[in-house]
């Protein structure tokens, strides 16, 4: 009866952690999408708010370091459970990182606002954007369901937002070579598609830690 009442107690605060994640993970979404729309429109009252907004991101990271640190402090859980723990630890960092990536674009509207605009460089990078953000979602479910399969088809897809970014380095490189004037604006269009790169690899770090989880071996990455 004791041992029923602990297990009950751990999956208590798993899924009390689990709640936080998951809202972690919906209000970065939203950021990413903002950010993309104040891209878009130049909207640098826009771009304040999803900078504001990274506070409540790094409060629920806060929130789910101190939750785990007391479930493994009372709980003390073991195999399987302890790897549920640390792999929710790291993907709560991933999702951080991700968001940050978010302001950081965010912040650079104002520069690109008193510019010309470049609409096949926004238009590139609004579908770097939803690549990634569509990446972070399937990942999401992988780790709740535990999926592997779809881990391993979330994580190929990175490959597309890196072919992305490379053209548009070439695309955008070509503009400043045409005109001076360019290269403000276009050396933070660039800036702007590294970030989305960089939170693309991520989400694959994300799909890395569904492996341990699933399985307790360390992700190798056969490219590497």
């Amino acid at each position: 009866m004791e041992h029923h009442h602990i297990v009950s107690r751990f999956d208590k605060d798993i899924k009390r952690i689990e709640s936080q994640l998951t809202k972690m993970a919906e209000l970065t979404i939203k950021q990413l999408e903002s950010a993309i729309v104040a891209i878009e429109t130049h909207d640098t009252e826009l771009s304040q708010r999803i900078a504001k907004g990274d506070r409540e991101i790094n409060a629920l990271e806060a929130r789910i370091d101190e939750l785990a640190v007391r479930l493994i402090a009372l709980r003390q859980p073991m195999a399987e459970d302890l790897r549920h723990v640390v792999s929710t630890l790291k993907i709560t960092t991933n999702i951080e990182r991700i968001a940050d990536y978010a302001k950081t674009m965010a912040l650079r509207v104002p520069v690109l606002a008193n510019g010309d605009p470049v609409d096949s460089a926004t238009k590139t990078i609004r579908r770097m954007a939803e690549a990634v953000i569509s990446m972070l979602r399937d990942a999401m479910t992988a780790f709740f369901e535990r999926d592997l399969e779809l881990s391993s088809t979330t994580r190929e897809r990175d490959l597309n937002i890196d072919q992305q970014d490379a053209a548009l380095f070439r695309e955008l490189l070509t503009y400043m070579m045409e005109n001076p004037r360019n290269i403000e604006a276009a050396t933070h269009l660039l800036f702007i598609s590294k970030n989305l790169e960089r939170a693309g690899d991520q989400v694959c770090n994300i799909t890395e830690h569904i492996c341990f989880l699933v399985t307790g071996e360390i992700f190798e990455n056969s490219d590497s």
